[in-house]
């Protein structure tokens, strides 16, 4: 007697499909961009209806919403590599490899299909601000609990405000890649990594 193919559960086929919808969806936005791209689009390109689309999405921002999440994931994925690596060296460690950090996230990003239509979105839609502020607040406090240790001379707020801003340079200098050509890219991870550099040392003298 042959067994019967064993189904998957329904959590993983919904994960399965909710991966399937993002995966289409940056697809399109790679192709269509954001004012074009539609939920029926979104579905007809998965082989769904839109009601079946609509048990995962409310509409086509809470797909560009979930889309802006995973590629934050996928960029503090790599953060959580680089600390592990870097910490334990101290701030010094860390401030020699800052250009391994932004050329990490850069690959990561570029990789992400539909990313730069998906960076544009969190920063012009009002509803999607929050996914790229959370973000970079989370990159900031993992950066501070990192640095922390070794520099105990100086105030947690005082900390993560000056790594705040030092988060903000690092991401807009890659975001701006996408429409400055008159720049290499490696010129600018270089510069802005000597930068960034010079900041995490003056806190050790600061310390």
């Amino acid at each position: 007697m042959i067994a019967a193919a064993r189904q998957p559960p329904k959590q993983d086929r919904a994960r399965q499909t909710q991966g399937r919808l993002l995966d289409v969806a940056g697809e399109l936005l790679a192709e269509v961009g954001l004012e074009r791209i539609s939920t029926n689009m979104i579905a007809a390109r998965a082989g769904l209806t839109p009601p079946a689309l609509y048990r995962y999405f409310d509409d086509k921002y809470a797909v560009i919403e979930a889309l802006g999440r995973r590629l934050m994931e996928r960029q503090n994925d790599v953060l959580e590599h680089w600390i592990a690596r870097h910490a334990p060296a101290g701030v010094a460690g860390m401030a020699d490899h800052i250009g391994d950090l932004l050329a990490e996230n850069a690959a990561v990003t570029r990789a992400e299909p539909g990313a730069v239509w998906i960076l544009r979105a969190l920063h012009a839609t009002p509803r999607l601000v929050h996914v790229r502020l959370e973000s970079h607040r989370h990159v900031t406090g993992r950066l501070a609990d990192a640095c922390t240790p070794h520099l105990p001379g100086i105030e947690r707020k005082i900390l993560w405000s000056r790594l705040r801003l030092a988060v903000e340079l690092g991401f807009a200098a890659d975001e701006m890649l996408y429409e400055e050509d008159r720049v290499s890219a490696g010129a600018v991870h270089a510069e802005v990594a000597a930068m960034l550099r010079s900041a995490l040392l003056d806190l050790t003298r600061s310390a």
